[in-house]
């Protein structure tokens, strides 16, 4: 069999997963089977390949997770190192008497060239790399192999958080929150399996030098009793093929140590070692320049080897002058000159400024955050905000148009609907959020604040701090999340105002699509189109979404012949998507906990709307209003979305009274709750 062949072979395992079974059996079998000293030869040199290759792909990997298989690569090398001590043992106490070659070229080579063919001055190499390896790397290794794991998992809760809080905002598909929940879960497993895989080089480490013990008096044993050698014959042979073979196994354990050192000690950065040392260490001029004075003044110093100090001083002080230079260059070099202004031309129409649907205005300090040349990450944070948006609500959320403010504070937003201010607040943009979700186990230090979108407490900290906030409980958010969040709620409180005539018109157009008969007859045979934009803009104002246009189209389309006011209209609307209403309030619990009217309430609010009035006496009304408010803040408080139920003739009314003052009631009249849900009443308001 050719080489080729061979590799040809080994490629079809591989591709038909046998390559690993096939690896792990070969290296069972290799503690089982004598192997010839050629072989060994071989599998000495590849286990040397192997261990190289994966320090190799540790120091360019950019973040420790691109090589999520380590653990699994250390066991497999390890296993192979370890079986290659049974065999090369065996092969050392059969064949020792015959000499110093009797195991092979490679533990021949590491016996005489690399200790001088002296067992005293190899014995003592090799307890020096088995301390090195042990003591230093290998200890510190696993040492941040457990602290790493303890605080990934400690902090796998919060990470969660933020992501439901994430989808939650619309800064994210389900999609992409899906991969992030996956990202969090390998990275745990990969730290979790780091710590137990840094056993494996302490073991290996532990194993070596009681191999090297057991050899040794193993082969004067073998040598002086069966073989007839003599003490000083058998201790030479002996003595020289297990250190040799000990100094064979240790180098790859010192590289696979030093790669799995190197990876549990590195950050979580889509940056390779090179690029890192050449930024941080490197490339500072200041840190050269300061290193090449050093090393003058020692080269200075009579008695010292000067010409290697001042030669070393020379090239970092070359290459401080060469980085500080290049430094300078580029921030002198001339930016291009914008254009000159055109002639002013004559005013027209189209110098009529008009207001967005939606605006955001920024103060100078957060001009970054929007700028993606500098790493923002807001214009994709709302872009997010419009696509979850736009699917709940069920038409297309108008585009946020992003300005600076030089009349804002620095560090100070504001939000307009159709050019007027609706909401302003302040971030910190080098800062995140850390929000109480109402159980913490701790306090943290920052800047106290509360969340501009729901008013919940928070604490603005040092974004090095997040990780130990989210294992306290917080959930942890940046600036551009914050500012997201809060354009979120602020479009859906205001989204009827934002739905217009074309927004209604677009709507049709999709309809028409599915139901083109049903559209045809609806608008404007049966309803004009002010009428059938209202009623929808009314469903938007009580967070009703849209989003099942034809269900609303047949409604309208039954009881168009009997009016066309708006308001009588939307009654049978909110009948007809009743299931739709208490799905969004209650999800798929079979019972929905509501408020209801006294009867003497409910009496006298249905005398005053037979009356001809739409108005409550003013001190009903504030009594009504503290009830509302502290039931509902009960029910809240409950865990529970509070709902009034009242009669299909009162809602409308008891809606505009609480839309403004009690923005989280939801007032439902009996005809909307389904069939299939269980009413249970909490109170009753007097």
């Amino acid at each position: 069999m050719t080489l080729n062949d061979l590799l040809l072979r080994l490629r079809t395992a591989s591709q038909q997963g046998l390559a690993a079974p096939i690896l792990l059996l070969m290296v069972l079998g290799m503690m089982v089977v004598p192997l010839a000293p050629t072989v060994l030869d071989l599998m000495f040199t590849m286990n040397i390949a192997v261990s190289l290759i994966v320090l190799l792909g540790v120091i360019y990997v950019l973040r420790p997770m691109d090589f999520s298989a380590f653990p699994t690569v250390l066991l497999f090398v390890t296993l192979l190192r370890l079986a290659l001590n049974v065999a090369s043992t065996r092969v050392v106490l059969l064949h020792g008497h015959e000499g110093t070659h009797a195991a092979g070229q490679v533990i021949a080579a590491f016996g005489e060239f690399v200790v001088g063919g002296n067992y005293a001055v190899g014995f003592v190499a090799f307890i020096i790399l088995t301390i090195v390896n042990f003591m230093v790397v290998t200890k510190g290794a696993e040492r941040v192999s457990e602290v790493s794991a303890r605080f990934i998992l400690d902090s796998l809760p919060g990470k969660q958080m933020a992501i439901d809080a994430d989808l939650n905002a619309g800064l994210m598909t389900r999609e992409e929150a899906r991969e992030r929940r996956n990202e969090v879960r390998e990275e745990a497993d990969f730290y979790g399996s780091m710590d137990g895989a840094s056993k494996f080089i302490r073991g290996d480490a532990v194993a070596g030098i009681l191999i090297l013990i057991i050899n040794i008096v193993g082969g004067l044993l073998i040598g002086t009793l069966q073989h007839g050698m003599g003490l000083q014959a058998a201790l030479t042979n002996y003595t020289l093929l297990t250190i040799g073979d000990g100094l064979v196994a240790q180098v790859p354990s010192l590289l696979l140590s030093t790669a799995v050192a190197v990876l549990v000690t590195r950050m979580s950065r889509a940056q390779d070692m090179s690029q890192m040392l050449a930024g941080q260490v490197f490339g500072q001029p200041r840190v050269l320049a300061i290193a090449a004075g050093v090393l003058g003044l020692v080269g200075l110093v009579p008695g010292m080897p000067n010409m290697v100090f001042l030669l070393l001083a020379a090239v970092a002080g070359g290459s401080a002058y060469m980085l500080s230079k290049r430094r300078r260059e580029a921030a002198n070099r001339p930016e291009t000159k914008p254009a000159a202004p055109a002639t002013p031309s004559e005013l027209s129409w189209d110098d009529v400024g008009h207001s967005d649907v939606v605006a955001l205005e920024v103060g100078y300090r957060l001009i970054p955050m929007v700028d993606a040349r500098q790493g923002g990450e807001l214009m994709s944070r709302i872009k997010g905000v419009r696509k979850k948006l736009t699917l709940e609500l069920g038409f297309l959320v108008p585009a946020v148009h992003i300005r600076d403010n030089l009349e804002l504070q620095p560090a100070s937003y504001r939000i307009l609907v159709h050019g007027v201010p609706v909401a302003e607040a302040s971030v910190y943009p080098d800062r995140d959020m850390a929000l109480n979700p109402g159980r913490v186990f701790g306090t943290l230090d920052g800047i106290a604040g509360r969340d501009p979108a729901f008013g919940m407490e928070a604490v603005w900290i040092e974004r090095g701090m997040r990780e130990h906030a989210q294992t306290l409980g917080y959930s942890v958010v940046d600036a551009s999340t914050v500012v997201a969040t809060h354009l979120s709620q602020i479009i859906q409180t205001h989204a009827s105002e934002m739905f217009g005539h074309d927004d209604a018109q677009a709507l049709l157009q999709q309809l028409a699509k599915q139901a083109p008969k049903l559209t045809e007859d609806l608008v404007p045979k049966m309803l004009p189109l002010a009428v059938f934009t209202r009623v929808l803009q009314m469903l938007l104002a009580e967070r009703v979404s849209i989003r099942h246009l034809r269900v609303i189209a047949e409604s309208l389309a039954e009881n168009a012949a009997r009016s066309q006011d708006p308001v009588a209209l939307l009654g049978p609307v909110r009948v007809a998507l009743g299931r739709q209403i208490v799905q969004e309030i209650s999800g798929m619990t079979p019972e929905l906990q509501v408020l209801t009217l006294g009867a003497p309430l409910e009496q006298v609010l249905q005398d005053s709307l037979k009356g001809g009035g739409s108005a409550i006496e003013p001190g009903l009304a504030e009594r009504m209003h503290q009830s509302l408010s502290e039931n509902a803040r009960r029910q809240e408080q409950n865990g529970q979305t509070p709902v009034l139920l009242v009669p299909g003739a009162l809602r409308p009314m008891l809606a505009r009274f609480t839309r403004q003052t009690i923005p989280g009631l939801h007032v439902l009249s009996f005809d909307e709750v389904p069939d299939n849900k269980r009413i249970r009443m909490v109170a009753a308001i007097a």
